[in-house]
């Protein structure tokens, strides 16, 4: 197992285009993705880019939780994944907000802009072909992951920095107001 060093914003390696991978198969191919596994695990994260790690190649992985998943129809449960050379379209115009986290801006989060449904292709280490048609958190992870490839942040999708924080105050709010939420429902209960 090795962990790589997680680049932050700041670095110069999260700002430029990344090269495509000329042998996906390669042995330092497959190296650097079972270390970005492992990084990614042991952050823990839902997905990691290779420039995160230092490495301006396009490829990324990713996985989506059954603690991320809605289970809806295209963002089901998925596991450990690959993607090299990826490709990503937008299927339909539809955006939603969602809430990001980066390993590489630790302690943020923000709503950031995203198309709900996308495609996505690329090729795993053995070359064969990687695509799905997705929604939810998995096509948010995703496009989240494919952005690091293009020197772009999250927050360089914002146009409103209001819903933006530090995840322990965000935390702290969503409790606040569920906990609201709860007393007015017994409040309601009382006026009935």
């Amino acid at each position: 197992m090795a962990v790589l060093k997680i680049a932050r914003m700041g670095h110069p390696v999260l700002l430029e285009p990344c090269r495509p991978v000329a042998d996906p198969g390669a042995p330092e191919i497959r190296r650097l993705v079972r270390d970005m596994f492992d990084t990614m695990e042991d952050a823990p994260g839902a997905g990691l880019a290779a420039p995160q790690v230092h490495v301006p190649l396009r490829l990324f992985v990713f996985r989506v939780q059954p603690h991320r998943s809605t289970g809806a129809e295209g963002d089901a449960v998925a596991g450990n994944t690959v993607v090299i050379n990826p490709v990503i379209e937008p299927v339909g115009e539809e955006r939603q907000m969602r809430w990001e986290g980066c390993l590489s801006i630790p302690g943020l989060r923000a709503a950031v802009p995203r198309f709900a449904r996308i495609r996505y292709s690329g090729v795993d280490c053995d070359g064969r072909p990687v695509s799905a048609e997705v929604t939810g958190f998995h096509a948010g992870v995703v496009q989240h992951e494919y952005d690091h490839l293009d020197g772009i942040l999250y927050p360089m999708r914002m146009a409103d920095f209001r819903p933006m924080g530090f995840t322990e105050e965000i935390g702290r709010t969503e409790e606040l107001a569920a906990r609201m939420a709860e007393i007015r429902a017994e409040w309601a209960g009382f006026a009935g």
